[in-house]
């Protein structure tokens, strides 16, 4: 995958993680991490709690090691290479988000309609 791919990627990864976690969770904590891919490195900025501190590197991880040339959705991945407990805790971070997210652009036209 490119390396604009690979930071999209890393983007929206640290986007659901977050808004997950700042609802569900406490005792978040800063950490900026490093990751590097293809030479060149990059620093993202998290605020989360230990436990998905773990996951976020657990799935950074697997990211940095996509075979892949064009990636593919995660979840319609022919190979994929999460093992089957981080999967479900994924899957269910990023279906709560995504909703969530949704939820706000649906909240924000119907305030701009009531303006």
């Amino acid at each position: 995958m490119t390396n604009e791919k690979f930071k999209s990627e890393v983007d929206t990864l640290k986007k659901f993680y977050e808004k997950h976690c700042w609802d569900k969770h406490t005792n978040h904590k800063s950490l900026t991490k490093t990751l590097e891919y293809k030479g060149i490195k990059y620093d993202v900025e998290l605020k989360l709690c230990k436990e998905c501190h773990d996951l976020i590197d657990y799935s950074f991880d697997r990211l940095k090691n996509c075979p892949y040339e064009i990636k593919p959705k995660c979840r319609t991945c022919p190979a994929p290479c999460y093992d089957k407990p981080q999967w479900k805790q994924v899957a269910k971070l990023m279906r709560y988000s995504g909703m969530q997210f949704g939820l706000l652009k649906i909240r924000k036209f119907f305030a701009r309609d009531k303006k």
